[in-house]
């Protein structure tokens, strides 16, 4: 049924959980897993010079990051012997980036987690998770906090 699964991650524990998840549907199903960390490219405010250095300094520690929470992902497929590979792309808007990488990829279904805000910290917040499912085709699985 399914043969490509995206899995956004934030580094976060809960993304962990969503991997937990998604490994036991790429087993059931034989699919490969398909990792991605959507980074802004860099979060100027307007105010004052964005410094050349600043800006690379910024972006090296964000992959650095994202490096790091794919790394932990692809250790959760890879101790159950599902095929992962993953993917850190830059993006304004987070969930375009993980609609996009789900599109350009060929992937069937999005595994992703979400923190479960409700009321005004949802408002406020927003939530990625939500934008993807109101955003795209595709089905989608949210892990809760």
């Amino acid at each position: 049924m399914f043969k490509k699964i995206l899995v956004p991650t934030d580094g976060s524990a809960l993304a962990l959980r969503a991997a937990s998840t998604a490994v036991q549907l790429a087993k059931a199903h034989g699919a490969e897993v398909i990792g991605v960390y959507v980074i802004d490219p860099f979060p100027y405010i307007g105010i004052g010079d964005a410094s050349a250095a600043g800006l690379q300094a910024y972006l090296a520690e964000s992959r650095s990051v994202a490096g790091q929470a794919l790394d932990a992902l692809g250790k959760v497929f890879a101790a159950e012997g599902v095929r992962f590979a993953g993917d850190t792309i830059e993006r304004n808007v987070v969930y375009e980036g993980v609609i996009e990488t789900a599109q350009a990829e060929g992937c069937d279904l999005i595994v992703m987690a979400s923190h479960g805000r409700q009321g005004v910290k949802a408002l406020v917040l927003g939530s990625v998770a939500q934008k993807v499912l109101t955003h795209t085709r595709l089905p989608v699985l949210i892990v809760k906090d």
